[in-house]
């Protein structure tokens, strides 16, 4: 679908509203391409066409007949009832559409439609139950593919901002019958006609027909397979391609891991007040390789949740600055940046005066840091290398900050860095090594599909002392008992008190809506837990106040600390050992891993409550599932292959994934694309296919490729 681009804006539909285009333009369709990779959710089979006299109760069909009679009839229970008679050449049937008026104005007596429903008898008369309809123009003897919504198998996309199903069908329908009157025969298909044959692929203008309106289920599901492959193959060539060209660059300040100095890290990592688990040494060593190269590293971090990862990167830092570079540690929020801080640079106060190491100068620098004169007015402790250690937020980069000699770049949780912050730091003259850690559990199969260019590492072994966090699915009946014990865990133990509440739409952001939730839920629980000292935090608080309850919290003046689930996975608060997540069932297994990793902290027992309205076999069985299982991955796993790739990074339309057909479970796939994408780069070149390298291009969000 080369020739269906950009070219091609929303706006030029024919026959369409501004309203329509609105609609259309709010779910990202901008162009008929963006529309024609809108796909449908299922098919309705329609296909069937019969003779009104044929016709046999309990089936599905398409009649096409001239319209005889149409009225309203109206019922004592205030029901409409558009009643409408065709006949054809054998017969007449009656088809009654409920509360449909302006049916009345649409069809009109001499009419021909096409209708295709659910034939049934009420009491002596054959009637049908009409599903979709369409008025006829033309002889459906010789041109049956003009039908839209009968006749033939028809798409079902998934309603979104007032957008039926119909009209979306429609206008897709438009679309692929202004392609048709093209010469496709001059375009070229982006795959080379090879990797199109050896894997039994249809052509992708075809794919893209039958899958919109297959002639079969068996073309649909090749269309799904064609389109599929497509976007498997174009997501790990461009990371493919861009590992090759990262391959080319040269690191900025290159390390020399072998120097005197190398003693220190040594004595630093001694030093720790505990033992470095052995996959953590085995990340390290990894690292170290890395850095000893002339190319920059590009590593991506998984670790469990409390695993153990800021170690990792404080030991890489450590490492650039015992080979006199600056470290920038990266965190999503002001409160995880501060968090950071504070266990980096506790991590740097040596506690055994028999080794003696060189100590790094920490510097946080957030939102709300508040400089001195010269900082701010040039920031020129920073240039001279005052200190050795910046960490703050993504603000970082966009700030008029001139670092000096930056060796390595952290980012905690950040899975989109790409393209726009790599410009950044390549507009600071800086090519450093960049080291990307995530706490969110990702399927390995996944990882390597969707971090193809970077060299992946795992942690998996959690430290010594730590104890598995119990985790209880409480039925509805024994929540009040579940809050009693609670009351005497704060009051004997001295616990601390973690309430998730859900969002109440599928959002990244904070609406207004879930905002009044959780605030209708704080004033529940101040009912509930009267006798204790209770805390409100979300998304929508200035970063002061958040960085206030949060010092409160832990700093004990808070017992219980309610909060959305947008406010930091990471947070490290040792004396929270219980967590309560509201409406469990809303939530991924993935992210209810990351809510529960909040708590357990410590050598203290902690425990994880699961509470949910939702009583489906499906649903209590899905959180026990989580209840029994404490690694990240597995869980992960078990939403991959249960809810979709969706449902591990967050929310269901989460942007992040953007694959809309492909399945990042469908492991066969993968390997055939991957094969697909090795045979491309080493017989053909990129430039070769503009259709492909286009799309590469923008594919994945543009985290991928930069013009």
């Amino acid at each position: 679908m080369k020739h269906v681009t950009k070219k091609n804006p929303i706006e030029n539909l024919p026959a369409t509203s501004s309203i329509t285009i609105r609609k259309f333009k709010s779910l990202g369709i901008d162009t008929y391409f963006d529309l024609l990779n809108y796909f449908p959710s299922r098919y309705e089979d329609y296909s069937i066409i019969s003779k009104i006299n044929q016709i046999q109760v309990g089936e599905i069909v398409t009649v096409i007949g001239k319209i005889l009679e149409v009225k309203n009839q109206y019922t004592r229970s205030r029901i409409t009832i558009q009643k409408v008679v065709i006949t054809d050449d054998t017969g007449i049937v009656e088809i009654n559409w409920f509360n449909q008026p302006y049916l009345i104005r649409i069809l009109k007596v001499g009419v021909i439609i096409s209708v295709a429903g659910l034939v049934k008898q009420f009491g002596a008369k054959i009637m049908i139950e009409p599903k979709e309809y369409e008025i006829i123009n033309f002889d459906v003897s010789i041109h049956r593919s003009i039908l839209k919504h009968t006749g033939r198998i028809i798409p079902v996309y998934s309603e979104k901002k007032g957008l039926s199903t119909k009209t979306i069908r429609d206008k897709i329908f438009n679309v692929l019958t202004s392609i048709e009157t093209q010469n496709l025969a001059s375009l070229q298909d982006p795959l080379p006609t090879k990797i199109i044959s050896f894997n039994n692929l249809i052509a992708e203008d075809e794919a893209y027909r039958q899958i919109h309106f297959p002639d079969s289920f068996d073309l649909a599901n090749k269309a799904r397979k064609r389109i599929a492959f497509d976007e498997l193959f174009n997501l790990q060539l461009a990371n493919n391609l861009i590992k090759k060209e990262w391959q080319k660059e040269k690191v900025g300040n290159r390390f020399n891991v072998e120097t005197q100095d190398f003693a220190s890290l040594q004595k630093f990592i001694s030093s720790l007040p505990f033992k470095l688990t052995g996959d953590q040494n085995k990340v390290i060593k990894e690292i170290i390789n890395d850095l000893k190269k002339n190319t920059p590293m590009n590593r991506f971090l998984q670790g469990d949740v409390g695993s153990g990862k800021t170690i990792v990167a404080s030991i890489a830092c450590y490492l650039s600055f015992l080979n006199g570079y600056q470290s920038i540690i990266m965190a999503p929020t002001e409160i995880l940046a501060q968090q950071h801080y504070q266990s980096i640079s506790s991590l740097f106060k040596n506690n055994k005066s028999n080794l003696k190491f060189k100590i790094p100068n920490v510097k946080l620098i957030t939102g709300s840091t508040k400089m001195t004169k010269v900082e701010t007015q040039n920031f020129a402790s920073l240039q001279k290398n005052q200190y050795d250690i910046i960490i703050g937020t993504h603000a970082l980069l966009s700030k008029k900050i001139k670092f000096n000699k930056v060796g390595i770049v952290v980012i905690d949780e950040q899975h989109r860095f790409g393209v726009e912050q790599r410009a950044l730091l390549k507009e600071k003259s800086l090519n450093p090594h960049i080291l990307t850690m995530t706490a969110t559990p990702i399927p390995r199969t996944v990882a390597l599909t969707l971090y193809g260019e970077l060299d992946l590492s795992y942690i998996t072994e959690m430290p010594k002392g730590r104890q598995i966090i119990k985790t209880f699915l409480v039925p509805k009946e024994k929540r009040s008992k579940g809050y009693d014990w609670i009351k005497s865990q704060i009051t004997n133990n001295r616990s601390q008190v973690f309430i998730v509440c859900p969002l109440i739409e599928e959002s990244e952001n904070e609406t207004m809506k879930s905002l009044k939730a959780v605030t209708v839920e704080y004033e529940k629980l101040t009912k509930v837990f009267s006798n204790f000292k209770l805390g409100l935090i979300h998304g929508k608080l200035k970063s002061s106040e958040k960085n206030q309850i949060m010092d409160d919290f832990k700093h004990r003046k808070i017992d219980i600390l309610v909060s959305t689930p947008v406010v930091e996975v990471g947070i490290d608060i040792p004396d929270a050992t219980i967590m309560i997540i509201e409406g469990a069932d809303r939530f991924g297994l993935a992210s209810l891993h990351q809510l529960r990793g909040r708590v357990g902290r410590s050598d203290r027992q902690s425990y994880c409550f699961l509470f949910t309205e939702n009583t489906s076999e499906k649903t209590i069985s899905r959180l026990n599932f989580f209840c029994k299982n404490n690694l990240g991955t597995k869980l992960a796993e078990f939403d991959l292959n249960n809810r979709g790739a969706g449902n591990i990074f967050g929310t269901e339309q989460h942007g992040f994934v953007n694959l809309k057909i492909a399945n990042l479970a469908d492991f066969e796939l993968i390997s055939k694309t991957k094969k697909a994408v090795e045979y491309f780069v080493g017989h053909y070149d990129i430039k070769d296919w503009k259709g492909l390298e286009g799309r590469i291009k923008g594919y994945q969000g543009k985290r991928i490729l930069s013009d």
